[in-house]
């Protein structure tokens, strides 16, 4: 636990006057990591809350950190998308001027999450920082520190320290601006030694797959001042008519539309391109999926990344598939759409 000890201290500058908060469930690695073994090794006071950000009323969370000075405040993507959709209105009853740092985890941050997040939550005073991280890595990898310029929707450069980059299938970095493989290419502090009783799976998986480097397993893309934006994982990229798009790259063009609150999508079979998309969206109060809104959402979408996205299906719903962490459970809703057997679904929140 040296390694969350270490980058608890140095990326969140936490001191002992501090209130930190972190809302990841208690039996995910950011959970006990981060709301027990870390701050408790530095000796600060952590906040412990067990109860969903919406209830009793959508400013249950913002209501907490009034009430206790909170100072530093740690949650996930999917959790500020779900809040952004009542609006600016809960936030905005309490007083949140405690808060000195944000931190965001689990997923990629869509710029509009960012924003929301940075004005409403931050005042536009408390910098966000995004953190990629694994629990096999046991520590943040890439991550801004407090006095980084940041760019919404980028967890900026690697942690002091940490070789990353973007490469190919065969390990050969990629042009600046397109995506691939995120690998690691030298040991860091606190990373996974081996997997329990699993060794041949450990080498296969993480080292042997692209050879010399740890293969993450997700996708991301560096720009021209060296800042990562990863686009999740490889397993949920989408492969249309030979294009290669990033699930949540799409979720973010539905979601930077005023209508949508929340999306989740997925690949479906398509004859002729190979897979369409699906999307499974949350609307915000007042909209529908009529057709002139889905006329609107396929043009929006296409707009913003161009006309490979080709979407097949959109269905409302109230409601998506998550862990208790907040992470969005695609392979649900595959495994639903194809009639497959769901699976373990022992992390689904309640």
């Amino acid at each position: 636990m040296v390694g969350v000890a270490t980058t608890l201290k140095n990326i969140f500058d936490i001191q002992k006057d501090d209130l930190w908060w972190c809302t990841g469930d208690i039996g995910w690695i950011t959970g006990h990591s981060y709301v027990i073994y870390g701050p408790l090794l530095l000796g600060t006071t952590t906040l412990v809350y067990e109860g969903a950000p919406d209830y009793p009323d959508p400013g249950a969370w913002w209501n907490i950190i009034e009430k206790y000075g909170v100072t530093k405040f740690y949650t996930a993507p999917t959790a500020i998308r779900h809040l952004m959709r009542f609006g600016n209105k809960y936030p905005s009853i309490y007083n949140l001027s405690s808060l000195r740092i944000l931190g965001t985890v689990g997923e990629p941050i869509n710029p509009e999450a960012w924003m929301w997040f940075y004005k409403n939550v931050g005042r536009e005073k408390a910098p966000i920082m995004d953190t990629w991280w694994q629990t096999e890595t046991g520590m943040h990898l890439i991550s801004p520190l407090p006095s980084a310029y940041l760019k919404p929707g980028s967890a900026t450069k690697p942690f002091p320290g940490v070789d990353a980059d973007v490469v190919d299938e065969d390990g050969n970095p990629v042009p600046l601006g397109k995506g691939g493989y995120l690998v690691i290419k030298k040991p860091w502090p606190a990373m996974f030694r081996t997997l329990y009783e699993d060794e041949d799976r450990f080498q296969d998986v993480y080292w042997n797959q692209i050879p010399g480097v740890y293969k993450a397993g997700d996708m991301a893309r560096k720009d021209e001042d060296g800042y990562f934006w990863i686009q999740g994982r490889s397993d949920d990229v989408l492969k249309i008519a030979g294009h290669r798009v990033g699930t949540a790259e799409v979720e973010s063009a539905f979601v930077s539309h005023p209508a949508v609150a929340e999306a989740a999508v997925i690949g479906k079979s398509d004859p002729i391109k190979g897979q369409v998309i699906k999307a499974f969206l949350i609307l915000k109060e007042g909209y529908q999926l009529k057709t002139k809104l889905i006329e609107e959402l396929n043009k929006h979408v296409r707009y913003e990344l161009g006309p490979v996205a080709v979407i097949g299906e959109m269905e409302q719903v109230e409601k998506l598939p998550k862990t208790r962490s907040g992470k969005i459970m695609r392979r649900l809703l595959r495994a639903k759409e194809s009639g497959e057997d769901l699976g373990d679904t022992s992390t689904l929140e309640e």
